[in-house]
């Protein structure tokens, strides 16, 4: 069945700011402290968006969740009105304060795991919220990350939400930043490449964590009963380099699986697992690129990979979708030129600025989802999610009515900005026909 690949960006929220609480992100590390604009973030996330979208696309938005997290700090203990508990939680418990108004929902690669109807055995596609364990702030998302998957994908006949995987070591769970889909077409069944860090009762020393477990993998997998699975092993190298995702590394799509050299454990038997598993539907396309002609140091503070590999309708060859910083750096630049001139897969190269996402440690393709649809499944989504002109331009409106134009660390603590996040949010329901009980203050 016709089908094409949409995308479903977190729309940054109010509170996006540089407070470093992911080990193992290096962009996050650094910028820490410094001051953000939330206005210019958002606007830059939009306009991505609607890049997209203008390429024939479909782009839907995912809504930030409700930040600073006062049922969180609640549940610690804080009581009295709202303001207070934000203002005991900052004296009391700043780490917890901190996390509890991090806007990191905003990285949708993190959101959930997709599998397709083409590659599910009931037909259906299905989400998994990523439990996302491994960081305090970003383990506070799964449950209003499963009201907008819900509000996005609402019949049950064809899309099966279901709840994260238990919240235990164990099972940590990163999302769609450690899968790939590969396909002759998106409509046709595929291989689906789930990468993993360590084994659940593997003891871990590096340096940085490793965030995905292939217990977790095994069980989506499972949960989904999808077809065409491969599990890949992260390189221990490229995790204690920084490389909290796989995608940091690796992007791919359609035949086309493009990749760091240092990417796998296993590099040699990671390919021929995917050519086995491939067999009889489609011959697997893979694109190398050596630690001689990008150091892993210049993938990551490039973010090369961490760009959207995309088929815009009427065009044969991939479009890389890529930041402003893979231009600036002269050694991702000529990869980049490099493959845009060969006769490979990847014929354009495309920027787009995000520049206070990649600041914070989230290129292009952390901040969507990808999801593939035949034309009955897309006939099903929510209508107000999806990106159009007129969407954009209100979207556009409202943030620069609610949104700050520069935030430090330290302003988070601001009673002022938690009632600045949920009047924003409060507007935001109506626009994206949430409901009016959408988010937990909106419920009390």
């Amino acid at each position: 069945m016709k089908a094409v690949e949409a995308n479903a960006d977190g729309l940054i929220g109010p509170t996006h700011s540089y407070a470093g609480l992911s080990p193992g992100n290096l962009a996050s590390s650094l910028s820490k402290g410094e001051a953000s604009n939330p206005r210019a973030a958002v606007l830059q996330g939009l306009d991505k968006m609607k890049t997209l979208a203008d390429l024939g696309l479909p782009q839907f938005v995912l809504p930030p969740h409700e930040r600073p997290n006062i049922p969180f700090l609640r549940s610690l203990g804080f009581t009295g009105s709202d303001a207070h508990v934000l203002e005991r939680a900052w004296k009391d418990a700043p780490s917890f304060a901190a996390a509890a108004c991090s806007a990191s929902p905003m990285w949708a690669a993190n959101a959930a795991t997709v599998t397709p109807s083409a590659d599910a055995a009931d037909g259906r596609v299905h989400f998994t919220p990523a439990n996302l364990i491994t960081n305090l702030h970003r383990s506070l998302e799964h449950q209003q990350t499963k009201r907008a998957l819900d509000a996005l994908f609402p019949d049950t006949s064809r899309f099966a939400v279901h709840d994260a995987l238990p919240s235990v070591a164990h099972l940590a769970d990163e999302g769609a930043a450690n899968h790939v889909r590969l396909c002759a077409e998106h409509g046709a069944a595929g291989v689906n490449l789930l990468v993993w860090g360590r084994e659940a009762f593997e003891p871990w020393d590096g340096l940085y964590p490793a965030r995905q477990t292939r217990e977790a993998s095994q069980a989506i997998a499972r949960r989904h009963e999808a077809s065409g699975v491969v599990l890949a092993q992260q390189s221990k190298a490229a995790i204690a380099g920084g490389t909290f995702h796989n995608d940091v590394v690796c992007v791919g799509a359609l035949e086309t699986l493009f990749f760091h050299d240092l990417v796998f454990e296993d590099t040699g038997g990671t390919q021929d697992a995917i050519r086995r598993a491939a067999d009889g539907l489609f011959e697997p396309i893979f694109v190398e690129v050596s630690s001689a002609d990008l150091p892993l140091g210049d993938a990551i503070s490039s973010y090369l990979f961490n760009s959207m590999l995309i088929q815009i309708p009427g065009e044969d060859r991939l479009t890389l979708i890529c930041p402003t910083e893979t231009r600036d750096n002269s050694r991702s630049h000529a990869v980049a030129q490099d493959l845009a001139a060969s006769n490979g897969p990847i014929g354009r190269v495309q920027y787009v600025d995000v520049r206070q996402s990649m600041r914070n440690g989230g290129g292009p393709a952390c901040l969507r989802l990808r999801v593939v649809l035949n034309e009955a499944e897309l006939a099903a989504t929510n209508p107000a999610m999806r990106l159009t002109g007129a969407l954009h331009a209100r979207l556009s409106d409202w943030a620069g009515r609610w949104y700050r134009d520069a935030l430090r660390p330290t302003d988070l603590a601001d009673p002022e900005l938690l009632s600045e996040s949920r009047g924003a949010l409060d507007e935001l329901t109506t626009i994206l026909k949430l409901g009016t009980d959408f988010y937990p203050f909106q419920r009390v």
